[in-house]
């Protein structure tokens, strides 16, 4: 089902509960590039990849929405990767992101123990607590 409506807004119906919470590029964003590569590849599953891969260069989740990126640029290995690759995820988290960018999402979480943490384990935490949040804002 398409994402755009004829007049190139996005249909919030259609859009996943975490992108309804987030801005309008964010939102803009998935939306055309499912709808394109709904087109190209005629693939429900891989058009939310593709489009998730897309909104990654551009923004990162935070809690249970997607926030712009100071840095535009992949967020992970993943969203890096291009057609075909099967590597590691960080949910939407911004993996490339400083261990100082990613201490202060965490504040802002509110994510006990984050001032002990390794980046690679700020980053687990983060892509943890989205995923609560998500779940429980679904």
């Amino acid at each position: 089902m398409p994402k755009m409506s004829s007049s190139g807004v996005p249909k919030k119906s259609e859009l996943p509960a975490t992108l309804r919470h987030s801005d309008a590029k964010a939102q803009r964003t998935f939306a055309k590039t499912y709808d394109s590569a709904m087109e190209e590849y005629d693939d429900e599953e891989r058009a939310h990849q593709v489009a998730y891969d897309a909104l990654k260069h551009t923004h990162e989740k935070v809690g249970d929405k997607w926030e712009p990126k100071s840095t535009p640029g992949p967020s992970d290995a993943q969203a890096k990767g291009g057609k075909n690759t099967d590597r590691p995820t960080a949910g939407g988290v911004d993996a490339n992101a400083t261990k100082d960018h990613l201490y202060q999402q965490a504040t802002r979480l509110k994510i006990p123990g984050r001032s002990k943490m390794t980046k690679n384990e700020l980053v687990q935490a983060l892509e943890r607590e989205s995923n609560r949040l998500t779940k429980r804002n679904a």
